[in-house]
């Protein structure tokens, strides 16, 4: 708690600044996602095929690979968030991100490291090692990006904002949006221009020592622990009839008994599971319905069109209305998306694809962000979120394999689509229930 606090003036004092430091928060915040993005699964997609072909493992067999360590790395994430609870964001964010520059490093280098144990491939040992060492390394991976990385950034701003938590989120997501869906291109455009191994290794440079020192310049945790307001301001409990200051701050036991809790956390998850288990096998599934590679990597462009707006929308409106309005628009377009994607071609089914993801798309950082503070406070929001998170990466482990068992167990990447959907269509019957906790406390105070 000391360390936490101790360097807050260091090199500067945010209470110093000329305006609300909380708009630098912002921006960093939205740096601090987009650093994950080498962790992130479309990250991991440009360069799936390379690795294949390096390495001399199955396509199953490395979705196996990064189903477990992903799976590994989410049992983590809760005591990762009960780290970032004690240390806060700055030297959390710090050591995650040297660690996510030290796994790319060593991932630009897998086929080696495989080679140092198992000299020949026709071992009959060297599958086995071969999914040790991609298992351990998808592990650290994951934990550090698109766990620990992506949850402590967005926390970060979640902590400065409460009565423009909504409208803050909106306008990082806009961003966060625009720099995710040119991730896939501008990584393939870095392979093209280098290797694949040098294109990681790039990364490596740029996370470990240009956005260390950038979090470490920047990244604050709590206002108040610089004498300053969340807002910069004082705010009431409620505004426009929407609760958006907790009058309970829950710990994570108490938040896991709520229904609202699952109603928020499963669509969240299975979201996640159906975007990884789409883009690990992006070029593959497009290669299915008859469209190149270059197509697949740029279905991503139209969709952060259409998820821009939508995310800056989302969050301004979330400041004003109940979040279950939210959820149901974000359920509708997972339910088009995974239709859309069952039938995909290069025609309607494309652009129903491109309407329903990105509807689900721009309200995801909303949804993710914006709930579990307003609902359960920003106390215990580290090992709350971290949970989240688990349960968001736990399920994200299993879209790679799911997929890729869909095709080459049953011969097509459709059936696997169509399942989640019929899940997806029981959370939405459900989703009615997903109301804020913090509103039966206020009518116990009133009756008080």
């Amino acid at each position: 708690m000391q360390l936490k606090k101790r360097w807050n003036n260091f090199p500067f004092s945010p209470e110093k600044i000329p305006f609300f430091y909380g708009w630098v928060i912002l921006f960093a915040s939205t740096v601090g996602v987009l650093a994950s993005a080498p962790g992130q699964t479309m990250g991991v997609s440009t360069f799936t095929d390379y690795l294949i072909k390096h390495i001399h493992i199955s396509r199953n067999q490395i979705s196996s690979a990064y189903m477990i360590g992903t799976i590994s790395s989410s049992f983590l994430l809760t005591w990762a968030g009960k780290q970032y609870d004690k240390f806060g964001a700055r030297w959390t964010t710090v050591t995650a991100s040297i660690l996510l520059a030290s796994v790319l490093l060593l991932l630009s280098q897998s086929d080696r490291i495989v080679h140092l144990f198992v000299q020949s491939q026709d071992s009959a040992i060297y599958t086995g090692v071969a999914i040790g060492v991609m298992v351990l390394l998808f592990f650290l991976l994951r934990f550090s990006g698109q766990g620990v990385l992506t949850m402590v950034s967005r926390n970060m701003l979640m902590k400065w904002f409460i009565a423009r938590r909504g409208f803050a989120n909106g306008i990082s997501s806009v961003l966060i949006t625009l720099g995710f869906s040119i991730a896939p291109l501008t990584f393939d455009g870095l392979i093209q221009e280098t290797s694949w191994r040098y294109a990681w290794i790039l990364m490596a440079v740029g996370i470990g020592v240009v956005f260390m020192l950038f979090a470490f310049f920047f990244f604050r945790d709590n206002p108040e622990d610089m004498g300053m307001l969340p807002d910069g301001e004082k705010h009431g409990h409620r505004e426009r009839n929407v609760t958006i200051k907790p009058f309970k701050q829950f710990t994570l036991a108490e938040a896991r008994k709520t229904l609202p809790f699952w109603l928020y956390a499963l669509p969240l998850a299975f979201y996640s599971l159906y975007i990884t288990g789409f883009t690990f096998h992006l070029v593959s599934i497009f290669d299915q319905a008859g469209l190149g590679r270059e197509k697949a990597l740029s279905i991503f462009i139209p969709i952060s069109f259409m998820s821009v707006g939508i995310s800056f929308f989302g969050g301004w409106i979330s400041d004003r209305i109940r979040l279950k309005y939210l959820l149901y628009i974000f359920l509708t377009g997972e339910i088009i998306a995974l239709f859309s994607l069952a039938n995909m071609n290069g025609g309607f089914y494309y652009y129903g694809f491109i309407v329903g993801h990105g509807m689900a798309n721009g309200l995801y950082s909303v949804l993710m962000t914006v709930t579990w503070p307003r609902f359960y406070g920003r106390d215990n929001l580290g090992r709350i979120s971290g949970f989240v998170m688990s349960i968001i990466v736990f399920f994200s482990a299993i879209g790679p394999v799911l997929f890729s068992f869909s095709l080459t167990r049953l011969g097509s990447y459709s059936f696997a689509s169509y399942g989640l959907a019929v899940f997806i269509l029981v959370l939405a019957f459900l989703s009615s229930r997903g109301n804020n906790p913090q509103d039966k406390f206020e009518i116990e105070q009133s009756n008080d």
